[in-house]
């Protein structure tokens, strides 16, 4: 008996384009939904880059300074314990020092709108 050949099927032949058919849809789909998600939460109001946030973007530090970082290995001791409180204790003074949520973010004021007109 001879063995009967079996023509490929349409999802057999194109099955790598209907891969990345489906891969293109699916990561347009989690855009929507992600975007979405931004809008409605509100976290899109939080972003500093927007005009309406142009006051605060004054009291960013854009000073240069080279960041210390901690050491990733070494010894857990006092002396390290301590150096690291030291270098938290100044990049949290510095995180304080923007009032990044503070006022009102819509006032006219803020969104550069004269209330006069």
């Amino acid at each position: 008996m001879a063995a009967e050949e079996q023509k490929p099927t349409f999802l057999g032949q194109h099955r790598f384009l209907i891969l990345i058919i489906l891969a293109v849809f699916i990561t347009g789909l989690l855009t929507v939904i992600s975007m979405s998600m931004y809008i409605s939460s509100g976290a899109a109001q939080l972003d500093l880059s927007r005009p309406g946030y142009r006051a605060v973007q004054d009291q960013v530090d854009r000073e240069n300074r080279a960041v210390q970082n901690y050491s990733a290995v070494g010894p857990v001791n006092e002396e390290s314990i301590n150096e690291f409180k030291e270098l938290y204790d100044e990049q949290l003074k510095r995180a304080k020092a923007v009032e990044a949520f503070g006022g009102d973010p819509l006032s006219p004021k803020s969104l550069g709108i004269d209330a006069a007109n």
